[in-house]
Parts: structure tokens; sequence; C-alpha cells
């Protein structure tokens, strides 16, 4: 599988379920996608599922097998990469008739390619020798999308035998997904999500694969998702003296995100990108002289040449001209679409009924919410099932959800093992001690919502495939939790992959009717209620640490705006009206923070 796709986008790893099979249905048309390995029962199942779809032998992977988590990880993933394999050899035989894949492939890529001109040379070719020529040398050149995978670093429960004794580290979640992946076939690469882990990162040194060889070729990558340089810059120079070499940063919005947010101190996506623009290269070259060393030490070749180091980004992007901005502008690799292809059910896994709740949402309907038990603000859609059954259960007096897959298990407040806190055995013990403080009735509410906001996300996010390929009966629950960002309000209806793939290109309009601001205005007013927010909140209790956050973070939203007002000429090229607009809008969000900043004078 080659790791080199032809497309400027991807589609990001979205929750556990939605991209799944993500590369069964996009990358034979050489569209890189993200697969979640949190969940590796869910893997099993589709293991399950596709070979029979696919006619292929099906061993099952019990939890009584040793290492079974990693056995599953690596069972899908091979699976995966011999289906797209064949998918590419089938395509690669069928001919260029208008409803064909092969045409298909070839009508989706940008433009700009040179694959993409050499098929239009062949469609005015009449010479049926040239013609057929020419259609060998387009079949020979196609690539597939990448089988990209993704572990949230902060998911690395530890895990215990049969006879409740603690298991070696490598057992633990996050350890036993990357031995999975480092153990499979597929040669693309590892997005780590969600902060540093550094006993995963420690990890990745018992993996030969993650080395070069001696021609420099990567078997397999790493890929880390960051919201800011500095993060990239610390946690490259960690990896790099290890002798891990980041192939790729991925910046990704702290708030304009799907899933969990990671807000940054007020640093908005703009400035974030120039900076990296202007220290691109300088990191590059640092991280090569700390990685040689490693190399070197571990006697392992080191490349002559300083390998390539990728920068992609991600978040809230919805127009053609923000993709094309991104990557002429700040010389980003490519850019990640996630939410817009939760409409698209030729490229995600979706559920009906959700399908249709996501087609016809509005802004309203999406809200930054509290309902992860990682205690990490959540973007979310009002109303799921998943959600609806959460509070039946509360109603009923039986708040919280049963617990089997334990994957976001962190507190230890009644027990030795760490368990959810969306857990029935944890709200129960929670609201019992709550109810125990003898608190006033508006003080009680208003912790009593915080316990039984925490919503079963383990199911929530993996139940869509299960009710969509009807491929289990022993799911917790039905319910489904869904995590679009809030671009999704831009988007309405359902589409087809060729429609979406048009639409980043700038050959279709998928948008509705809804005004829609620039991506970095939309990300800056997510901000600024994001600090007002934060300032609410600790008004009452304001510490000197608190008063600095706070001071620090207005102080960085500032100079975005400035650095914004003097980008517009370079953001809309000749077009002065749009211009005007978004300077409106950048004026209005800075009176909005300094009419927030004099209340109560805080700051």
């Amino acid at each position: 599988m080659s790791q080199t796709a032809p497309h400027t986008f991807h589609i990001p790893v979205m929750g556990l379920a939605f991209s799944i099979d993500s590369p069964l249905k996009v990358a034979r048309f050489g569209i890189s996608s993200v697969v979640s390995l949190s969940d590796d029962s869910l893997l099993e199942h589709m293991r399950q599922h596709y070979s029979q779809v696919y006619n292929k032998p099906y061993a099952p992977i019990s939890e009584k097998e040793e290492d079974y988590r990693a056995k599953r990880v690596t069972a899908y993933l091979n699976l995966l990469d011999e289906l797209v394999t064949q998918q590419m050899a089938e395509m690669q035989q069928q001919e260029f008739a208008p409803d064909s894949d092969l045409t298909k492939y070839f009508e989706m890529l940008p433009e700009n390619s040179l694959l993409h001109e050499q098929y239009l040379e062949m469609k005015q070719t009449t010479a049926p020798f040239w013609r057929q020529n020419l259609q060998e040398e387009l079949c020979d050149a196609m690539v597939a999308g990448n089988i990209d995978v993704n572990i949230m670093t902060k998911l690395d429960r530890t895990n215990y035998a049969k006879n409740g004794e603690q298991l070696p580290q490598e057992y633990s979640d996050a350890l036993a997904a990357l031995r999975g992946f480092a153990n499979s076939t597929v040669r693309s690469s590892v997005v780590f999500s969600a902060g540093m882990n550094m006993r995963l990162y420690g990890y990745l040194e018992n993996f030969p694969c993650f080395y070069p060889d001696a021609s420099g070729f990567f078997e397999k990558k790493v890929i880390v998702k960051v919201s800011d340089y500095r993060s990239a810059m610390v946690q490259g120079k960690i990896l790099a003296k290890k002798g891990i070499w980041v192939s790729e940063f991925r910046i990704e919005s702290g708030l304009n995100c799907g899933g969990h947010t990671f807000a940054t101190d007020g640093y908005l996506i703009g400035p974030i990108l120039e900076e990296f623009k202007q220290n691109r290269e300088a990191l590059r070259l640092e991280l090569y002289s700390l990685f040689s060393s490693a190399l070197a030490a571990k006697n392992i070749h080191v490349p002559l040449n300083v390998p390539a180091q990728r920068l992609t980004v991600q978040g809230g992007i919805g127009t053609a001209q923000e993709q094309m901005f991104l990557l002429e502008h700040y010389g980003a690799d490519s850019t990640g679409w996630g939410t817009p292809f939760l409409l698209v059910p030729e490229a995600s896994t979706v559920d009906e009924p959700t399908l249709q709740q996501l087609a016809a949402a509005k802004a309203e309907d999406l809200f930054l919410s509290p309902i992860s038990p990682l205690g990490v603000p959540f973007n979310s859609l009002r109303n799921t099932s998943n959600e609806l059954l959460k509070k039946e259960r509360a109603d009923k007096g039986k708040p919280g959800s049963p617990c089997v897959k334990k994957h976001l298990v962190s507190n230890t407040d009644f027990t030795d093992e760490a368990i959810c806190t969306a857990s029935r055995k944890y709200q129960r013990r929670k609201l019992e001690q709550l109810q125990a403080q003898d608190l006033d009735p508006i003080t009680y509410f208003t912790e009593e919502t915080k316990i039984l906001a925490k919503e079963c996300l383990c199911e929530g996010l993996a139940n869509s495939a299960i009710q969509l390929y009807n491929i289990s009966k022993k799911a917790a629950t039905k319910a489904i939790s869904i995590c679009p960002g809030p671009n999704l309000a831009y988007f309405s209806g359902v589409f087809k992959l060729q429609e979406m793939v048009d639409h980043i290109y700038g050959r279709f309009n998928a948008l509705n009717n809804t005004y829609r601001p620039h991506m970095f205005v939309n990300e800056l007013k997510m901000y600024v209620d994001y600090w007002k927010k934060k300032k609410e909140e600790q008004l009452d209790t304001l510490t000197d640490k608190q008063y600095k956050y706070l001071q620090s973070f207005w102080d960085n939203l500032q100079q975005g705006i400035q650095y914004y007002k003097q980008q517009l000429p370079v953001i809309f090229k000749n077009e002065l009206e749009r211009q005007v607009i978004m300077l409106d809008e950048l004026l209005e969000a800075e009176d909005q923070l300094m009419l927030a900043k004099l209340e109560k004078a805080v700051v």
C-alpha cells in the first residue's frame, strides 16, 4: 500500500465507528482516511462482517486469548490492506466507462494534478493505439489512499488478568494498539492525538518498522496531531531523541473541530500556521540533528538526506477557497475534512436515523458539551438517541450506564481500580455523596447536573456501525452518540462522494444558504465565547494564577485579531467586499472582548 495519496485532502478519524471502514470506501479512489484503534471489540465485529461480505476466511479472536487486543488490531488492518489491494486490482481491469469506479478515480482528482491532466489528454486522444497506451499508463500510475490509524494517547487503560492481577504495561490499551499496528501489513501512519504519553512514545523504540531502512524509507510513519507550534516542537524533540522521526505534524483547531476539543491559550489557527510557516524548515533541521544522533547511538543507519516532514491542517475548513489558501499561503501539504463527510454514506458509517439528524441540523443543534467521561469538552449533537437514553435512565432513578468496554475509566474516588464517570457504579456513589452534603437546592441541582451529564461514549460512538450493518446482538444498548464539529451547520442534506470531493476542489457547492463566515472568524468567535465562559466560571474565586491565565488568553486573542486584519488583502485577493465583511466581524469580536474585559474589571 503506497504512502503518497494523490489528493490534497484526507478524512481524519471520526469517533469510533464513523471512519472505522472508510478505507474500504474511499482508499481505492486515492483518498486517505484514519481508523480509530480504541475499540478492539468493534474492530473484531467489523472484521467478521467484511470477511463475510468478501467471502474471506474468519477465525474469531477471543478475549480469552493472550494479547487479544493487539491481535485484533493486526487482523483487522491486514484485512483492510488485503481488500483495498484487491479493490485496486479489480478497478485497474475496468473500462473507462462513464459510470465505472476507474473513471470516477480520475474524475475526482484535483484539476492541477499531473495525473488528472494525463487523464484529460487520454480522453481527447482518438487514435485507438495511443488511447490504449495512455489508459494503461494511467492505470499503472494509480495510487490508493492510506489506511492510517489513530491512537488517542489519553486512552491507555491498564488491563488486568482474569484473576485480578495487573498485566504488564505492554498490555495497556494504547501500547497494545500500537503493537497491533506495528505487526500489521499496512504501510501507512499512526496518528497520535490528545497530547503526550511518554510510555507510548518510549514503546515505539521496540519496533524496527518505525526506523528508516538503508535507503531512508520508513515502513510505518508517525504523525503527531498538535494544536500549536510549541506542542509540535516539544513532542518532535522527545521522539527524535528516541530515534523516531515525526513524518507529519497534523495541526487541528483547538475548538473548531469534531469530538474532543483541546483549546489553546487563545492562540488562533492563523497565527499558529504562520509560526509553522516561518519556523518549519528550522524545526525539521533541528529534529534531524537529534534524530541522527539517536540513530547513530543505536547503530542504525542514518539517512543522508533530511527526511520529509509534512504539515497538514484540519478543523472547520468549509470552502475550496479556504482549502487553497491553506495549501498555497501556509504551504500545507494536505487538509483534513471530517464533519462534512459524516453526510457522505460512501465515505463514512452513520446509521440512517442519525444521518437524517445530521442532515437537518442547525447551528443551535450543535454544542460544546460536558458529556465526555474524560472531562474534556466534547463537540456534540443535541437529542441523540444516547442523550435521550441517558435522561430516561436518570428520570427513572437509575442514572449512569452499564460499563462494559471500560475504555474511558479514569476515576478512583470510590474504588481502587479506575471506573468511568458515566457508569452506574460511579454516578450512584457520587450522588449519594452529594446528597450527604446538605447543599442548598440551587447548588445541589448544579452539581447533580454535572454528574448526570456524563455519557457512555464507548458504546455511543461505536453503535452506529453495529446498527447500520446489524453485526452484533450483544451491544449493551442501541443508542448512538455522534461528534460533529460546528462546521456541520453550513452543510445540509446527504451527499455523494464525488459531490463532496468536487466541493473541496471548487467544482460543486455543498453549502446550504446559512451565512458562513470565514473559518478564521468562526474559530475566533468560539474562542471569544470560551474566554467569556472561563472568566464567568472563575469570577468568584479568582486566584493570581487564574488572573494571569485570563489575561494571557485575552492578549493572545487580541494579537490574533490584529494578525487577521493585516492578512485580509491576502486572504481575499481582489475581493474588497469580503475583506470589508470580515473586518467588520473582527471588529465585533474585538468589541466583545473589550466589553467582557471591562465587566466587573476582572482583567
